[in-house]
């Protein structure tokens, strides 16, 4: 009875010999360790498609909801945080595993004739693993995937003559929003795929056809079979990966930045650590030979490896023989590892969570003077705020501030509130959905943030809140005198003839005037 139901499968589905055909496979003597990087790439290729099936169940593709989603998935989905973990972790490792497998048949000669094919379809890979890692990040839609993304369409924009077709067709539209969204979850859900499926198929039939090359020196003796001496390194291996992977996306859960904001144009982009060596680059290719550092250097890259099997079609394979082919291996590889550490280090610090900027403590001084605690009881945490606006855009919140009949009707009338009252009340708000404890800012700053939020914010910047058109002021203290910054607000040109600053001693009350010099003057 026990044999009857494979014997059954067998008959119709001939299962056994697939079997024996997959395990049954001639290797080189001397086939070890060095030759399970496929197996582990295959392994993190499944878990990627099986967490990312997983993951659509619940994401909704629209500005409006893919934020919330994320955070539902996260937050409420069974274990979802987990799944999301996993599939955020992978992207990483698939990267680290396919840059080292490519090393390895790099210093081993594995390209080398009849193996081209395979060799083109492995950097084909490669090409489709970075564009699913690149039309990933946008998804979350938070802070860092939108501006990150802005950064990707402005680079494909710099490229010579089709530029402005490229952007335009990674936007999908005038501008980044709706069509940007869904069309970088079509491609990375089901366009990139049904790619990746194909490759991995040609590439494993190539592979089975030309069989593995084997250690470098060939070695006598008799070929091993792969069961079950090198299916046991790679079950290892695979076994080590998982493991890794597992306690990675158990410890925590991949970070979430605030929901997209298209107006904070004060927002540092920063791409993921694979991409940070060509995020570093361009920092050394200012202006017009930004196309240089975005287009040229990886294109010769890309064409680099695609040429290796005819740059190099000498017999040999060992790579002492092969000086100038693993040379320029080891400077390129150098360089990726150089501008990484760089763009590492060159990272925005972090923000205090123990300050307010002058925006947000005039938020919560214009929430209240707008009569937003009759419906939110007193605007903190503990009211009735909580995190919900996380799930809002913040064109939502100043269109619900400024008139929230729109919203819902009937619920009260308009207040009386301007444009830079609805920045600075939308600021606090999201300030408190972040969750964090927020620090109660001293007495003495209040009057001084209430004037800065209203008539400089637009151009000067403190603790990173505002505009860039003029100098940053955030510690502008310590080189200016509470009298000098006084006289300067009230007409530059007293101070400097060549002021391009307008002056506020007709738009400023004497008593504004006196209280914002003072608010500066002690920023130090």
């Amino acid at each position: 009875m026990t044999r009857r139901v494979p014997d059954w499968l067998d008959e119709r589905s001939g299962y056994r010999t697939g079997l024996r055909h997959l395990l049954d496979e001639s290797l080189p003597p001397g086939t070890g360790w060095w030759f399970t990087l496929g197996s582990v790439l295959l392994f993190l290729l499944t878990v990627q498609l099986a967490t990312g099936a997983f993951l659509t169940l619940y994401y909704a593709p629209t500005p409006d909801h893919a934020y919330a989603s994320v955070r539902f998935i996260t937050e409420d989905v069974t274990l979802g945080w987990l799944v999301r973990g996993l599939h955020y972790f992978g992207a990483s490792f698939i990267v680290v595993f396919a840059g080292v497998h490519l090393l390895r048949v790099v210093a081993f000669g594995s390209y080398k004739r009849p193996r081209e094919l395979t060799w083109l379809s492995g950097v084909a890979m490669l090409l489709v693993i970075l564009a699913f890692a690149l039309t990933g990040y946008l998804l979350p839609w938070d802070q860092r995937a939108y501006w990150a993304t802005v950064v990707t369409i402005n680079i494909a924009r710099s490229a010579p003559l089709a530029g402005e077709l490229a952007a335009s067709i990674l936007r999908g539209g005038a501008e980044i929003g709706a069509l940007t969204l869904s069309r970088w979850y079509a491609v990375h859900v089901v366009l990139l795929p049904g790619v990746l499926v194909l490759l991995v198929t040609g590439h494993l039939f190539l592979m089975r056809r030309h069989g593995i090359s084997g250690p470098i020196a060939e070695r006598p003796g008799p070929r091993p079979l792969f069961y079950p001496e090198q299916a046991a390194r790679d079950l290892v291996v695979i076994l080590g990966a998982a493991a890794v992977l597992l306690a990675l996306a158990w410890r925590g859960v991949p970070p979430l930045e605030r929901m997209a904001d298209p107006t904070d144009a004060s927002y540092v982009p920063r791409p993921e650590w694979y991409f940070l060596s060509l995020f570093q680059l361009l920092k050394y290719f200012p202006g017009p030979l930004e196309p240089l550092a975005a287009h040229v250097v990886p294109a010769l890259a890309v064409l680099a490896l695609v040429l290796l099997p005819w740059l190099d079609r000498g017999a040999a394979r060992d790579p002492r023989r092969r000086p100038i082919v693993m040379g320029g291996v080891g400077v390129g590889v150098l360089a990726v590892a150089v501008l990484t550490a760089l763009g590492w280090r060159d990272r925005p610090p972090a923000r205090d969570p123990g300050l307010l900027t002058p925006r947000e403590i005039a938020g919560q001084v214009w929430l209240e003077a707008a009569g937003c605690a009759t419906c939110h009881g007193n605007g903190s945490v503990a009211g009735e705020l909580g995190r919900a606006p996380l799930s809002r855009p913040p064109f939502w919140l100043a269109a619900h501030v400024a008139d929230p009949e729109v919203i819902a009707p009937g619920v009260r009338e308009a207040p009386v509130v301007n444009e830079r009252e609805i920045e600075a009340i939308v600021a606090w708000v999201r300030r408190l959905a972040d969750g964090d404890p927020i620090p109660e800012p001293p007495a003495r700053d209040r009057p001084g943030a209430l004037v800065f939020a209203r008539f400089c914010v637009g151009c000067h910047t403190i603790d990173g809140d505002g505009g860039d058109d003029g100098p940053n002021l955030s510690r502008v203290g310590a080189t200016r005198e509470r009298e000098w910054l006084r006289r300067w607000i009230t007409n530059p040109r007293d101070v400097d003839p060549d002021a391009n600053m307008p002056a506020f001693g007709r738009q400023l009350s004497a008593e504004q005037i006196d209280t914002i010099a003072a608010y500066l003057a002690s920023r130090r």
